[in-house]
């Protein structure tokens, strides 16, 4: 693949990866077969995700300053392993393999050159970052100590960000999965 239809792949995949993620969630609907088991497991995971999501959103200020705090401290996308997490509880949730697979596919495709990209970005606008990068993991965060790192949590960032979405859509598949759950819906 040449580096023109990786740019263009970037480019596709930032516009996409919020109505694939729609779509996504119809698939999981379609394909989990939940139970008690199953869903409280699965949510726990999914729940961290969700929270790791919120707090990696309460840090950052877009384009402004380099996220360093918090999560951030850890790794430089907690925002993206949030994800991850979400859909990994969910796959575990949902019990569906297929799924599984499907997110897997779907979030490297779109991740890992999009997290090209903005690392990228982020280093011709921030002359930090490249110190930052050196220290601090691009996605599996590293146990222990984490970077120093400067800045403290805001539910005005929070806010700005629409992070409440993730909260709603992981509410609305968890009430999904319960009524799937208890009616046996196949």
């Amino acid at each position: 693949m040449g580096r023109r239809s990786i740019a263009n792949w970037t480019s596709i995949a930032r516009r996409i990866r919020v109505p694939l993620g729609f779509a996504l969630a119809v698939a999981f609907i379609w394909l989990a077969r939940p139970t008690g088991e199953s869903l409280a497991i699965g949510m726990s995971i999914a729940a961290c995700g969700l929270v790791l999501r919120g707090m990696a959103s309460g840090y950052l200020r877009k384009n402004e300053q380099l996220a360093t705090a918090g999560p951030y401290r850890y790794t430089r996308n907690p925002l993206y392993l949030g994800s991850i997490f979400l859909a990994a509880g969910f796959a575990v949730a949902g019990r569906s393999w297929v799924f599984a697979v499907l997110a897997v596919a779907l979030l490297l495709a779109i991740y890992v050159p999009v997290i090209r990209s903005e690392e990228v970005f982020l280093r011709d606008r921030f002359p930090e970052f490249s110190s930052y990068a050196e220290n601090v993991p691009a996605l599996w965060p590293r146990l222990g100590r984490g970077a120093r790192g400067d800045g403290s949590f805001s539910w005005q960032l929070y806010l700005q960000h629409r992070e409440y979405n993730a909260l709603a859509g992981f509410l609305a598949l968890f009430v999904v999965l319960v009524i799937k759950l208890v009616w046996h819906c196949d």
